[in-house]
């Protein structure tokens, strides 16, 4: 990794686009801190002071609780981002434009954009609902509602631009980009959080082995989620030998790479989104905690799970293992057709050795697929549950940079500095050739 910027901040083209990069992330940090015209802070504060947002939070990096006009950060992006993958699938005329080159590509981006921003209306349209029924909003009216709703749909706005602007000028993918940014602006809170639960008012004794204890599980977190992202099965392809002329062609071995953890973080991202989103609303529409809908929402509440003191809201936790599994399996289907890969396969004239093409082929992939992806599924679990256990049983409140946000993060840096790497890689091939 280090190898790699080193090499990077050597060519001038390169260090440009890194230092465009984090100029772009600099400003976003800057627009997070822009309080939205005409809400009350104070009360703001009191209403977020104990109010735990999930994986809202983790997506725009502290900018809800804040108020900022980036309130909403890229969620409506990522939203419309998922909803036209599912769609480009499932609708025949989306699926010809995805395969019609780079025109094809331009317009599915551009109804990307558009339902970005009817996404953006609509989540902010609810949100500053809410925030009115909670007096957030000074004179809520039908005005102050409207500049509200424009502030925090421009921000997001801005938040896609400017991510499009970091995958055009700068490195690696933008809104991949502005995500790892905001999950990473976190990072001192949490780090200040294990410090006060663990080592504050302890031995020196005491605070460097728990210090040890924390950098080593933290560093085989990491490992785990480097290894469930690279992690793949080689499906082995041969493929029929040609005749041109007086000589053979083809007839090499290749592959097929299918990853275990198919889907990414996309399962764990729509589980803890259905789980959270009755817990967000229930923020601004409080319910008492004796009733039913109370307990309901406690054992939703991910915050509530594993506490020795009450462990019956932890049955929330099966349900989420199972969303989380049902969501690989779903993710999967969608993106991955085992039929289209054995057809591509008996047209390009190769075969898996041993297995007869059609729809043997097609059978024989989608069983080696369902291992994957129960594989990839039980990978996401326990990266995801980890931290939530931990923080359950030991009080420490939500660890953003653990679980979801590690795969994240991870997948990210991997994704950049690969991205680096090609770059390097074409910029000397082109030297050479010069």
């Amino acid at each position: 990794m280090l190898k790699t910027l080193r090499s990077a901040f050597k060519v001038q083209d390169m260090r440009k686009k890194i230092l465009y990069t984090f100029l772009m992330l600099i400003i976003i940090r800057l627009g997070s801190n822009l309080i939205i015209p005409g809400i009350d802070r104070t009360k703001a504060a009191e209403l977020f002071g104990g109010a735990n947002l999930g994986f809202l939070a983790l997506l725009t990096g502290g900018s809800l609780e804040r108020m900022s006009i980036l309130a909403l950060s890229i969620s409506p992006y990522i939203s419309s981002s998922i909803i036209m993958q599912l769609m480009t699938v499932a609708i025949p005329k989306l699926e010809e434009l995805q395969k019609d080159g780079e025109d094809g590509r331009k317009k599915i981006v551009e109804y990307t954009r558009y339902l970005t921003v009817a996404l953006a209306i609509l989540e902010a349209t609810a949100i500053t609902i809410g925030f009115g029924n909670q007096n957030l909003i000074v004179n809520y009216g039908f005005k102050s509602g409207v500049v509200v709703v424009a502030a925090m749909t421009a921000g997001s706005a801005f938040l896609m631009w400017i991510g499009e602007r970091i995958t055009e000028k700068g490195v690696g993918n933008g809104i991949s980009m502005v995500l790892l940014f905001n999950i990473l602006a976190s990072l001192p809170t949490d780090l200040l959080s294990l410090y006060e639960r663990f080592m504050l008012n302890k031995t020196i004794a005491v605070q460097v082995v728990m210090a040890i204890l924390i950098a080593a599980g933290i560093l085989a977190m990491i490992v785990f989620v480097v290894i469930l992202q690279d992690a793949e099965r080689k499906i082995p392809v041969q493929n029929s030998a040609k005749t041109q002329g007086r000589r053979m062609v083809g007839g090499q071995s290749s592959g097929i790479p299918l990853k275990v953890n198919t889907a990414g973080v996309i399962p764990v991202i729509f589980a803890s989104s259905l789980m959270s989103f009755p817990v967000i609303i229930s923020n601004f529409f409080p319910v008492d905690t004796r009733s039913i809908g109370g307990r309901i929402l406690s054992i939703l509440h991910s915050g509530n799970w594993f506490r020795p003191a009450d462990m019956l809201p932890t049955v929330g936790a099966l349900l989420y293992v199972v969303l989380i599994v049902f969501f690989a399996y779903f993710y999967t289907s969608f993106t991955v057709n085992p039929l289209e890969i054995a057809d591509n396969l008996k047209k390009q004239g190769s075969f898996i050795p041993g297995i007869r093409s059609g729809k043997p082929t097609s059978d024989y992939l989608a069983k080696i697929l369902n291992h994957l992806v129960i594989i990839g599924a039980a990978g996401l679990v326990i990266v995801s549950l980890i931290p939530i256990i931990v923080s359950g049983l030991f009080n420490i409140g939500q660890l953003s940079f653990l679980g979801t946000s590690l795969i994240i993060i991870v997948g990210v840096i991997l994704e950049t500095l690969k991205s680096i790497e090609s770059q390097l890689l074409v910029k000397n091939y082109r030297s050479f050739l010069s």
